[in-house]
Order: structure tokens, then sequence, then C-alpha cells
């Protein structure tokens, strides 16, 4: 078996990732606790037409599992593998979490535009949700895994197909140090704290940015990412979603295509 290419993050931490094909340099980055190969049934189709750059996060797939485990180290990480390929001004296609480094990546490196899949940048209703499950996911392993594993059952597995389902579910490790990592910041923030370095950091994303979701966030939400990002446009994939773009890959292959050439 060939060996899995890594990018030395700044703190040492090795950043597991994988190239394909030739062409303006996309970056895919898959959700919490999944890695690169959720990005599977796209990475061929994408590749024909672009180089294609797919990224295993920290504490996830095959790069090393070190804390920390926040949004920024993540973006800065895959800003490692991005000068290790040499993948000049990439164009950032973010799921989930995702989502999330995509958008850091793109205010604080540069980059030729952003696609994030199904992640809420405003995170007062994450907040809600998260904070009286707190308790549970600061426990032991003997409670932290039903948990998480019944979160995702019930929000974010519903419209994929069958076998796809399977396949996400069999890619999934849901470890307990990087969950909580990836979620200190809302966990440990004030709405009032989290809104502010939000706003902060997308008012520094000066490039293209499509936020496209499969559940409808609400107006409320659209007007707020409009508000924070001027360069934000927004659209919905009705009813089919946390995972769109595994729902209809074809039709996702082709918007990545149309959006990622400005």
């Amino acid at each position: 078996m060939a060996r899995v290419p890594t990018a030395t993050a700044p703190d040492g931490a090795s950043i597991a990732y994988e190239v394909a094909g030739d062409g303006p340099p996309i970056v895919l980055v898959h959700g919490i606790t999944e890695c690169r190969r959720s990005w599977d049934p796209l990475i061929a189709p994408l590749a024909r037409e672009h180089r294609v750059v797919a990224v295993d996060l920290r504490g996830h797939g095959e790069s090393d599992r070190l804390p920390p485990y926040d949004v920024l180290t993540m973006a800065a990480d895959t800003h490692a593998v991005v000068e290790a390929v040499g993948a000049i001004d990439p164009f950032l296609v973010g799921h989930s979490l995702g989502g999330a480094v995509g958008t850091v990546y793109a205010a604080a490196y540069p980059a030729r535009g952003v696609l994030n899949v199904d992640q809420p940048l405003e995170m007062s209703g994450f907040k809600a949700l998260l904070e009286p499950l707190e308790p549970v996911l600061r426990g032991d392993e003997a409670t932290f895994r039903p948990l998480i594993t019944e979160i995702f059952d019930s929000l974010l597995y519903g419209a994929l197909p069958t076998a796809e389902r399977a396949r996400i579910q069999a890619l999934s490790h849901p470890e307990q140090d990087v969950v909580l990592g990836a979620w200190d910041f809302v966990l440990t923030s004030t709405p009032e704290e989290m809104e502010e370095l939000i706003r902060s950091t997308a008012q520094l994303v000066t490039v293209p940015y499509l936020a496209l979701h499969g559940s409808d966030p609400g107006e409320v939400y659209v007007a707020w990412l409009e508000d924070v990002m001027p360069t934000a446009t927004f659209e919905l994939w009705p009813d089919l979603g946390h995972y769109p773009h595994l729902v209809e890959p074809a039709r996702f292959v082709r918007r990545v295509r149309e959006v990622s050439r400005g």
C-alpha cells in the first residue's frame, strides 16, 4: 500500500492528504469525526477539471491526533497542506466542521473562494443545543459515545441514501477529546463573545463565498450572514439534510465547477 503523503503543521503535527487530477486547485475539508474518504464519490468527477486536494483534519483519519483541535489550528494545518502541494489560491469546499475551517482559512490566507456545505456560522442555536448535554459530553466514554451517536443519527444522517449512510457511519470515529476540542469555542464562550469573534472573522473574508444548505436555517440567518459577510450568497437545496453533496453528488459537482470559476 502506498504511503499517504503528509504535510507538517506549524506545531509539527503530520497532516495527511491526497491529491488527484490537474487544473485549478480545490481543497476538500471534511466534517467532524470523519476523514477525507467522506469525499470519495466526488473526487474523481472533480479531478477531471481540477487538482483536488482532500485533507484529513488533525485528530481525524490518518493525521496526527495532537491537540488543540480548534478551527484556527485546523485552518493553519490546511494551509500547510496547500503550501506542501503548491496549490496557489485554492477554492475551499468544506462540509460541516470543514465549512468553518474553510471560512477561517479564507479569512487568514489567500483563497479563490469558499463553498460552505451546511455549516451555519451563527452559533447561538448550536450552543443552546449543546449546553444541556455538556455534562454528558464531558463524562466518561460510556456516556459520551451513545450521546454522540444519538445526536448524529437524529440530526445529520436522515436524507442520505441507505448505502451512503452506512459508508459515512463506517468512516466516523467520534473521539471525545477531538469533538470537545472542536466544540470548545461554543461550549465555553458567551453568545456575545461568539458573535463578536465570528463577525470579526467573517468580515475578513473578501472572496466569493457560497453557503449551500440542505436544511433551511431560516430567513433571519440568511440576513445575518449577508450582513456579517458582504461577499456571501446563500443557496438552499430543500429537504436534502446535512449531506446535500452526497445526496445529489452529480448536481454538487456541477455546482462546485460553476462557483469555483468565479
